[in-house]
């Protein structure tokens, strides 16, 4: 039943493409497919911003990586998906060391891998690409969230190898940590946003380990809104970076980019707020 509702959605999205969504630039300009394009390869790095339970952002993953790929074949693939101590599942699964059954058996994968993010290992897989688990190992994020910093430099070195050097930069005045550091003390964690810097912090650290020549990342549009989150981090590692936000959005009416939409991304996807939701 769930892989026909998802077939009947990408149906609809297929037969009536330009009413589900709409791109726009970072002040509400919308793109066409050749500006769209020159903006992604311009960049070194695409952060692309999904909604994760959204077909409309992984769709629009799937079309820009391949078109991205068909101009750049030296590309390599990251995503907030997978943490970073299954990186060596990750490798062997390229190296074809294991097999796919065994990566999808052992690796702690999101309950939505099979429809939304199996394509992209698969990718990796049949085009001889690198592909980077960039996320902090959950366990260390909630540890951190719970008891502050200290807990995580306490860890043995092989713990700390999973996550960006600490002590952790962090700015407290950074709206999007700002607006969440409130939300958590009720709830028994209390370092909540250092939290969520940490995963930015470390998709970032990862993201610069690995950098060639391209890099395509695939985060929560959290992550990335603003120029916060990811970028910031990035650019404090390293200041020429090209870096290109992608953010999807929700609108009733996707015609205009609304007042709250723009700027907050280099490229904005406009999605039609009736568009079912995968979960």
């Amino acid at each position: 039943m769930k892989k026909l509702f998802l077939i009947c959605i990408m149906s609809i999205i297929s037969m009536n493409a330009t009413e589900a969504y709409k791109i726009y630039d970072s002040k509400g300009k919308e793109l066409k497919n050749k500006k769209l394009i020159s903006k992604l390869m311009d960049s070194e790095i695409i952060l692309f911003g999904e909604m994760h339970n959204n077909p409309i952002s992984h769709y629009l993953q799937i079309k820009f990586l391949k078109t991205i790929h068909s101009e750049d074949s030296n590309l390599t693939i990251g995503a907030e998906m997978f943490e970073a101590d299954n990186q060596i599942l990750i490798d062997e699964l390229l190296s074809g060391t294991i097999r796919l059954k065994d990566f999808e058996n052992e690796a702690r994968l999101w309950s939505n891998y099979k429809t939304d993010y199996a394509y992209f290992i698969d990718f990796a897989v049949k085009n001889n690409l690198n592909f980077i688990a960039t996320n902090i190992p959950r366990r260390y994020a909630s540890l951190l969230a719970r008891k502050g910093e200290e807990a995580l430099l306490s860890l043995k070195e092989l713990s700390k190898s999973y996550m960006c050097p600490l002590p952790m930069e962090y700015d407290e005045e950074l709206p999007g940590y700002k607006s969440m550091a409130s939300m958590g003390a009720g709830h028994g964690m209390p370092y909540i946003a250092q939290s969520q810097a940490i995963k930015d912090a470390t998709m970032a650290y990862f993201i610069h380990k690995n950098f060639d020549n391209r890099f395509y990342h695939l985060n929560g549009t959290y992550h990335s809104n603003n120029y916060e989150g990811i970028n910031w981090y990035l650019k404090k590692l390293n200041p020429k970076y090209r870096i290109i936000t992608i953010a999807s959005v929700e609108q009733d009416d996707i015609e205009n980019l609304s007042d709250e939409n723009i700027g907050i991304a280099d490229i904005i996807i406009v999605i039609d707020s009736d568009m079912p939701k995968t979960y």
